[in-house]
């Protein structure tokens, strides 16, 4: 994906313009150390975009070592994200936020939709991803 894309998840700057992946999730993603999302939104969109770009790394580094799986994380070869909805973001306190997004993909030719309610925390200043509710269309 060029720099100057539109970042996939879909974040609009000023003017409602779309922001370019670097201005974007690209801040975040590949400098987890010098440079973490400053919320859970924020967050939340990056691993979307991450999910994107198929990379696992940042994908288990940003989820919470608590709730994280043992295993790799694998993406679903010929996946084709569609785009990202954020419906809200909730802060609950100083360390703790909720995100309802819907994320639109197609696999195989099928239209998959995923409305979840992702739970975060912040932890020694950073933000991870802990876990989330599947959602009722």
């Amino acid at each position: 994906m060029q720099a100057g894309a539109a970042c996939p998840c879909g974040r609009l700057g000023p003017g409602r313009k779309a922001l370019s992946l670097a201005q974007c999730c690209g801040r975040y993603i590949g400098h987890l150390d010098d440079a973490p999302a400053p919320d859970a939104e924020s967050l939340m969109r990056s691993r979307y975009t991450a999910h994107v770009l198929c990379d696992a790394n940042y994908v288990l580094a940003t989820w919470y070592v608590a709730t994280r799986p043992d295993v790799n994380v694998e993406f679903e070869p010929g996946t084709k994200w569609l785009g990202l909805e954020v419906r809200g973001h909730r802060a609950i306190d100083a360390t703790h936020a909720e995100v309802e997004f819907v994320a639109r993909y197609r696999i195989a030719g099928r239209g998959v939709r995923l409305h979840e309610r992702s739970r975060f925390m912040r932890d020694d200043g950073r933000w991870y991803y802990v876990d989330g509710d599947i959602l009722n269309p």
